[in-house]
C-alpha cells in the first residue's frame, strides 16, 4: 500500500507506470479507492473506506475542508446566519458526537469546527490532495477506473492514476438552478441567485422579492423582512411550514418518536394538521397559498419566523412570476411589483461534469443519476456517490451508513464475490428505488428520502451482503 508523504500525498515512487491506449502515462494506484470531495460526506467517506483497510485518495478542488459548510470556498452556499435545520443528535455522525454543550441547531461556523476535529480525530487530512480538482473519470479494465485531475484553476499538467474504486462525494447544492422567465435579460433591477447571498447588508434598504418556498428562500424572505424596506415572497405553491420546535423539543425528535413508534402515516398526518390548527391555525388567512399536497408528501420547511413575520406585515406573500418587465415584475395573478432586487432562491442541481452522464444512469443529462439506494451506480459495481440525499432529518448518519454498506461491498468483492454479484443484481433491479413514500415530481424533491425507510433499507443491504 503507498506511504502517505507528511503533507498527505500519496508518494510517487511507491506507484507503478501504465500507460493509456493513446500513450499517456498513468499511476497505477493499485488496491486504492478515490474520493472526490472532502466536505461532510467525502470525510466520512475516506474514514470508513480506511478503518475498513483500504488506501484512500481524495481529491479536494478548495484549500481545505468542510465542501459547502466551509463558508470560505467559492461554490459555499452558506451565508451568515446559517444554521442547521435538523437538530444536533440528528445529524452529528454516529461515532463522533457533537458536544453536548451546542445548541440544538448549531450555526455552520460551528460544523464547520466539528469538521476539522473529525478529520484530525481520525487522522483523515493525509489521505486528501487539496487544490486539486478532477477533470475526468473513465472506466477501464473492467472495474476500474483512471481519474485525471489538475490543480484548481486549470494550471500545472495533468496527471492521470488507476483506481481500484471511485466514491463520488461533490455535494450536490454548489451548481445553482437559475429559472428562465420572459424580460428576465432586459429587468434593469439587480438579480441575483441566493447561492450569492452572503449578509443581511446586501438587502438594507432595498425593495426585495425573494422567488422561492424552500428554506434557504423562507430564510432569506425572513431576513428580508427586517432589513429590507419592502419584501414580496413569491412561491408556485402551497407548502407546509413547520416549526423548529414542538411540544418543547426539536421538531425532527418528535416526529422521529412517533416514527420509532411506528405511528401510522395518516396519524401523523392527524396530529401535524392538530397541531398547526391550534398554534399557527389556517396560513391562507395570512395570504399564503393552500398546499397541493398532505403533509409528510414533501419534507415540510423548518422555519418558525416565516408566518410570524407574514403575521406582522413585514413579508407580503404573492404568487409565482409570470414574466419581467424593464422596472416591474409581473405575477401570475395579473399584479406587478417594483422589486430593486430579485433574489432566486430557486435551488441547486447536482453537477458531475468528470463523468459521462450516461454512466450513472441520467442518460438525459439533467442531473438525476439512476441509482440504488441513491448512491451505487447498475453495471458499475466499483462506482458510488456519497450523500445525495433531501432527508427529513439530518444528512451525516446516512451517508455514514452509505461509506460503511461501499467499503463493505468492496471486501466482499474481494473474500465472497458470489455476495458481491448478488448485491449487484439487487442494485441493478432496484436503480431509482425511492425511499419517501409519496413525494411532489420536481427537481426540489428527486432526492428526498424518509431517514428511518432509508436506514432500514441500508441496513437490510448491509445483512444480506455479510449472509446474516
Amino acid at each position: 500500500m503507498p506511504t502517505p508523504t507528511e503533507h498527505g500525498r500519496p508518494d510517487a515512487e511507491t506507484t507503478t507506470l501504465a500507460r493509456s491506449h493513446d500513450g499517456r502515462p498513468i499511476a497505477d494506484r493499485g488496491d486504492t479507492v478515490c474520493v472526490i470531495g472532502a466536505g461532510a460526506s467525502g470525510l466520512t467517506a475516506i474514514k470508513n473506506l480506511a478503518e475498513h483497510g483500504f488506501g484512500v485518495d481524495c481529491y479536494e478542488r478548495e484549500t481545505g475542508i468542510g465542501g459547502a459548510w466551509n463558508w470560505r470556498h467559492d461554490r459555499s452556499p452558506v451565508y451568515a446566519s446559517t444554521h442547521l435545520i435538523s437538530s444536533r443528535p440528528f445529524t452529528q455522525f454516529p461515532d463522533f458526537p457533537m458536544p453536548d454543550d451546542w445548541p440544538d441547531y448549531p450555526h455552520h461556523s460551528q460544523l464547520l469546527s466539528y469538521f476539522e476535529r473529525y478529520a484530525d480525530h481520525f487522522d483523515l487530512r493525509r489521505h486528501i490532495w487539496f487544490g486539486t480538482e478532477v477533470v475526468r473519470i473513465e472506466p477501464v479494465d473492467g472495474d476500474r477506473w483512471d481519474v485525471t485531475t489538475r490543480s484548481t484553476g486549470g494550471y500545472g499538467p495533468e496527471r492521470t492514476s488507476r483506481y481500484a474504486a471511485v466514491l463520488i462525494a461533490n455535494g450536490h447544492n454548489w451548481s445553482p438552478k437559475l429559472p428562465r422567465y420572459d424580460g428576465l435579460e432586459q429587468f434593469r433591477g439587480e438579480v441575483m441567485h441566493a447561492s450569492s447571498y452572503k449578509d443581511p447588508a446586501q438587502l438594507r434598504g432595498k425593495r426585495v422579492l425573494v422567488v422561492g418556498a424552500g428554506n434557504t428562500g423562507c430564510d432569506i424572505a425572513v431576513e428580508a423582512a427586517q432589513q429590507a424596506s419592502h419584501c414580496w415572497h413569491s412561491t408556485r405553491r402551497g407548502y407546509w411550514y413547520a416549526p423548529k420546535y414542538v411540544f418543547g423539543r426539536p421538531a425532527d425528535q418528535v416526529n422521529d418518536t412517533l416514527l420509532a413508534l411506528r405511528v401510522p402515516l395518516r396519524l401523523r398526518q392527524w396530529l401535524y394538521h392538530r397541531t398547526l390548527r391550534l398554534t399557527v391555525g389556517d396560513l391562507t388567512r395570512f395570504g399564503l397559498p393552500a398546499p397541493d399536497h398532505r403533509v409528510y408528501e414533501t419534507h415540510p420547511i423548518a422555519n418558525s419566523q416565516l408566518v410570524y413575520h407574514v403575521g406582522h406585515g413585514a413579508i407580503t406573500p404573492v404568487p409565482d412570476v409570470a414574466r419581467l418587465h424593464p422596472h416591474s415584475v409581473e405575477l401570475t395573478d395579473g399584479r406587478q411589483i417594483d422589486p430593486e432586487l430579485v433574489v432566486f432562491a430557486t435551488g441547486y442541481l447536482p453537477r458531475f461534469e468528470f463523468l459521462d452522464a450516461k454512466i450513472l444512469g441520467d442518460d438525459e443529462g439533467v442531473g438525476r443519476p439512476r441509482l440504488w439506494l441513491n448512491a451505487f451506480v447498475p453495471n458499475h459495481p466499483t462506482l458510488a456517490v456519497a450523500g445525495l440525499l433531501q432527508p427529513d432529518s439530518g444528512l451525516f448518519p446516512l451517508v455514514h451508513w452509505q461509506a460503511v454498506l461501499f467499503a463493505r461491498l468492496l471486501q466482499a468483492r474481494i473474500t465472497r464475490p458470489d455476495r458481491a454479484d448478488a448485491f449487484a443484481g439487487r442494485v441493478s433491479a432496484g436503480a431509482g428505488e425511492r425511499y419517501s413514500g409519496r413525494v411532489k415530481d420536481s427537481t426540489r424533491h428527486w432526492f428526498e428520502v424518509g431517514h428511518v425507510d432509508y436506514l432500514r433499507a441500508l441496513e437490510r443491504a448491509l445483512r444480506d451482503l455479510e449472509g446474516k
